[in-house]
């Protein structure tokens, strides 16, 4: 603990002088002390007040100090316990330790020691609550963690490393629920920038996304009653994540090719401000069309798609299903307090057959769910919702005849691999391991587009 922070104190003895030596020795130290008669009281106490160390007789009536000690650890089990006693002896203080005591002091106590024994023991004190909300922290982010080994994901993982270190922008494609914003945070945590900053454009109504991406001026329009800092200050120095970009309109697409092109952005009815962030944005739709169709600039296009990731669909990456039930089944079994549970191999293979449309995000509603009403201590197929539970198993291969010509092999692979990606071809371009180029090439040469 620092120099700042206040150790509580319990004293417990039944003997009052004996507490009030020790309440006077430890109060001009800072302590904040509290006091007990008895073990029960001391139970009390503690069940009503954060303690930190708790300095206890051994010997006294009804609860003695070690029984206090077990009871502790079943009520305040990061408080820490120091025992004293007159009757010292090795056999007590290993039974004390073995009990959950942090240490054994004998009487007559000196000053200095036992204030140095409780600072000690204060410390560790918050050593451990300060682990135990490291772990909290660490399990509450595991919902957050990329799981999964396909060829398909491990392609993704492979850019977003390389890229992370760099300041280059990134466009992550798509379907909705596959984890892009966790590719994002993936790429930002290994990129060494500070601040991670999320917006879901699509989840603003269009009139405030402007003032919420560069921020505004006091009295800039109605109701803007006081000055605000945008996402894009927010993110100085960091990263600036934005969900459906394709959503952003074509006003607000000029002030970020402004951002993206000059360094330098103008909150609503303020002064020029320089921008320093490293952009990622995501989306579901396909942007190449929306230039086509002018739906979107074109040079903003270019601008965001420097390095471009896709974050395969679920059933691109059907391998990894079975991995990822298993972390959803134990991530929510430990929230909602429930035993581990097994999965039946039926319903495995169920979930491994469906294509699902809602990707991870899916597969992760239908595993909570299937924890949450679970109570037979495994999940089986039953437990599944119906369109689950009746998918027919899909076959991901192809059959060639003996003998057929190379380029129509290459071209069947190509066209199914387009179809098993929803025509996608960044994500059939991973699955493969060739260029997006190659297969645009490719279909080129088909049509007659290429020139010979």
């Amino acid at each position: 603990m620092t120099a700042t922070d206040e150790i509580s104190v319990l004293v417990v003895d039944d003997e009052p002088p004996n507490i009030e030596s020790l309440r006077r020795i430890f109060e001009r130290e800072g302590f904040a002390v509290l006091s007990a008669t008895s073990g029960q009281k001391a139970l009390d106490i503690c069940r009503q007040n954060e303690i930190h160390v708790v300095v206890s007789d051994l010997m006294m009536p009804g609860m003695n100090g070690i029984e206090l000690v077990k009871a502790l650890k079943t009520v305040v089990p990061d408080a820490e316990v120091v025992l004293m006693t007159a009757f010292g002896t090795v056999e007590k203080a290993v039974e004390a330790m073995r009990a959950g005591a942090y240490d054994f002091v004998e009487k007559p106590l000196k000053r200095m020691q036992m204030v140095k024994t409780v600072r000690k023991a204060a410390e560790r004190h918050q050593l451990i609550v300060e682990n135990k909300d490291l772990r909290q922290q660490l399990s509450q982010l595991s919902d957050r963690s990329i799981v999964g080994s396909a060829a398909s994901l491990r392609s993704a993982l492979e850019i977003a490393t390389q890229a992370a270190p760099s300041s280059a922008n990134v466009l992550i494609l798509g379907e909705s629920g596959t984890g892009k914003e966790l590719l994002a945070r993936f790429i930002h945590e290994r990129s060494g920038r500070g601040r991670f900053v999320g917006v879901n454009l699509s989840a603003l109504p269009e009139t405030i996304v402007e003032s919420e991406l560069f921020g505004h001026e006091k009295g800039a329009f109605t109701g803007a009653v006081a000055r605000r800092d945008g996402r894009i200050a927010e993110a100085e120095g960091g990263t600036l994540f934005l969900d459906e970009i394709g959503e952003l309109s074509a006003a607000v697409q000029v002030k970020l090719l402004r951002v993206l092109q000059e360094g330098e952005y103008q909150p609503v009815g303020g002064r020029t401000k320089k921008a320093d962030f490293r952009l990622i944005a995501a989306t579901n739709r396909d942007l190449h069309a929306a230039v086509d169709s002018g739906e979107f600039r074109e040079d903003l296009y270019y601008r965001l798609n420097v390095i471009a990731i896709t974050s395969p669909p679920l059933r691109a990456r059907r391998e990894d299903i079975p991995l990822l039930t298993e972390h959803f089944v134990e991530m929510y079994c430990a929230k909602n307090a429930k035993a581990p549970l097994a999965v039946e191999r039926d319903a495995i293979q169920q979930l491994v057959a469906y294509d699902w449309p809602g990707n991870v995000r899916e597969l992760q509603n239908v595993i909570e769910r299937a924890v949450v009403l679970n109570k037979s201590g495994v999940i089986k197929l039953a437990d599944l919702p119906d369109p689950v539970a009746h998918a027919e198993p899909q076959v991901d291969a192809f059959a060639f005849p003996v003998g057929t010509p190379l380029n129509e092999v290459e071209r069947r692979v190509i066209h199914g691999t387009l179809q098993h990606t929803s025509g996608d071809k960044q994500l059939a371009a991973q699955l493969l391991g060739i260029s997006a180029r190659t297969i645009y090439r490719k279909l080129g040469a088909e049509r007659g587009d290429e020139s010979p």
